[in-house]
């Protein structure tokens, strides 16, 4: 560790100190976050537990931990929980309207009198989901739109892992794609105020060819998302 410390000079080693201070503290979080559920030791709700006071033990040792910042965090992750939990609220009031009323037996003999194939049924699928994916943020669309297609999935003999894996690529495409494009204004929220929206579209480019490779992939060649969940919980 010394000789690796000799052999930085200056600037380097002012920035890994300010890694070492800031990036890595946070990555040991995530991963303490994400690692206790893909490994099974804890729930998703624990798992929060443990993020929680990760990031008040954060707060604490870069001595930001005050009143207001514990207000404004409770604030927010009330206001944020209300929000998914209306979701999830509208959402079961939509899919039970929508089943009640034949909605998705009406949608089921449209999609099967089609006579698709499986890759059609997929492109179809896929399409819809990335058009949605412009106005639409994710949770709308995983918990009001996705109920819609899960019960087509067996009849077209589709792992719904792998078309989960698909979906999450589609729409993370689907908001770098112009013209809405979220993530974009999301950026241009936070750039700086000489970058335009046409150079942030431009500059998206290259990362949604990238997810759209990632998606023909994933498709020809599944294992490459089902690997890792047939390791872990086979």
């Amino acid at each position: 560790m010394l000789a690796y410390y000799a052999l930085l000079s200056f600037n380097r080693l002012e920035v890994f100190k300010m890694l070492l201070s800031s990036f890595f503290p946070l990555l040991v979080l995530i991963t303490a976050v994400l690692g206790s559920i893909v490994f099974g030791l804890a729930t998703p709700t624990e798992a929060a537990a443990v993020g929680a006071l990760g990031g008040f033990l954060l707060a604490g040792a870069y001595r930001q931990l005050n009143l207001t910042v514990v207000k404004e965090s409770v604030f927010l992750t009330a206001k944020t929980s209300a929000m998914v939990c209306w979701l999830f609220v509208g959402s079961a009031i939509f899919s039970a309207a929508f089943a009640l009323l034949g909605g998705q037996e009406l949608v089921e003999n449209w999609v099967l009198g089609m006579n698709l194939t499986k890759t059609q049924f997929l492109i179809l699928s896929q399409v819809i989901i990335f058009i949605l994916g412009w106005p639409l943020e994710w949770t709308e669309i995983i918990v009001i739109f996705m109920p819609i297609f899960i019960p087509l999935l067996d009849n077209f003999g589709v792992d719904p892992l792998f078309f989960g894996l698909l979906v999450a690529l589609n729409l993370q495409t689907a908001f770098l794609s112009p013209p809405v494009a979220m993530s974009a204004f999301y950026l241009k929220g936070v750039a700086p105020k000489h970058v335009t929206l046409n150079q942030i579209f431009a500059g998206m480019l290259p990362f949604m060819g990238i997810q759209i490779i990632a998606i023909i992939l994933l498709y020809q060649f599944p294992a490459i998302g089902l690997w890792l969940p047939e390791v872990l919980y086979k």
